[in-house]
C-alpha cells in the first residue's frame, strides 16, 4: 500500500518549474530515505522518468504529480508533507515527516549522547557520527567528515564513542562502525612521513 504523502501547492509549483526547465515535464519525483543525521532522516530526491525508475518503486498519485517511493522508505514516509522552504536560497523542498526522530528509547538515549558529547568533540576535527540503527545490544554508527578515513578512527571509536555510549546506555554491548574508511579523502590526522 502506498504511503499517504501530501505535496503542498508551493512545492508542486517548484517541482513543475524544475521539470519544465529540465525538459522532462512528465518526470516523477522519486523519494528515498538514505540514512539519518542527528536522528533526522536524510532524503534523496530525484526527478526520474517513470520508465527509468526501479521496478520495485511504489507509485503514489497526488494531484498533478506522481511520486515514486523506494520500498524500504515507504513506511517511514507515511504522513509526510513535502513543502517549499522559502528561507532556502532559490527555494528548496522540505519534508515535514512525523516519523522522524527515534521511537526506540534506547536509540533516543544514544542519539542524545552523540548530540551532547561525541559530535561536539569530533566536530573540532571536521567530523561527525551518525546513529543508523540499534539492533539487539548493538549500536550501528557511521562516521563522516574528517573522521572518515582518519588514522585515529579506531582510538576515537573504542576509547571515545563506545565508552561514552556504553556508560550512558548499559543495554548497548557493542558499537559497530559501518563506515567505508577507505573512501575518506580528507582525514584530520595524517602521520608524519618517514625520512629516507
Amino acid at each position: 500500500m502506498p504511503p499517504a504523502i501530501t505535496v503542498t501547492p508551493a512545492a508542486r509549483a517548484k517541482i513543475e518549474a524544475v521539470r519544465s526547465k529540465s525538459g522532462h515535464p512528465d518526470a516523477c519525483l522519486r523519494i528515498a530515505i538514505a540514512g539519518r543525521r542527528g536522528g533526522q532522516f536524510v532524503y534523496e530526491l530525484d526527478l526520474v522518468a517513470s520508465e527509468d525508475a526501479p521496478p520495485t518503486d511504489i507509485l503514489v498519485e497526488t494531484p498533478d504529480l506522481r511520486l515514486l517511493v523506494e520500498p524500504g522508505s515507504a513506511a517511514k514516509l507515511e504522513g509526510a508533507i513535502i513543502d517549499l522552504d522559502p528561507s532556502a536560497m532559490g527555494g528548496a523542498l522540505r519534508i515535514d515527516n512525523p516519523n522522524e526522530g527515534w521511537r526506540d528509547p534506547v536509540a533516543a538515549r544514544i542519539q542524545d549522547v552523540l548530540d551532547r558529547q561525541i559530535n561536539p568533540s569530533v566536530a573540532a576535527h571536521g567530523g561527525f557520527v551518525d546513529l543508523l540503527e540499534v539492533r539487539g545490544g548493538a549500536a550501528y554508527v557511521q562516521l563522516g567528515g574528517g573522521c572518515q578515513g582518519c588514522a585515529q578512527v579506531d582510538v576515537t571509536l573504542r576509547q571515545g564513542i563506545e565508552v561514552a555510549i556504553k556508560a550512558a546506555v548499559p543495554q548497548i554491548t557493542e558499537v559497530i562502525d559501518i563506515t567505508d574508511h577507505a573512501a575518506g579523502t580528507n582525514p584530520y590526522f595524517q602521520p608524519a612521513k618517514k625520512a629516507s
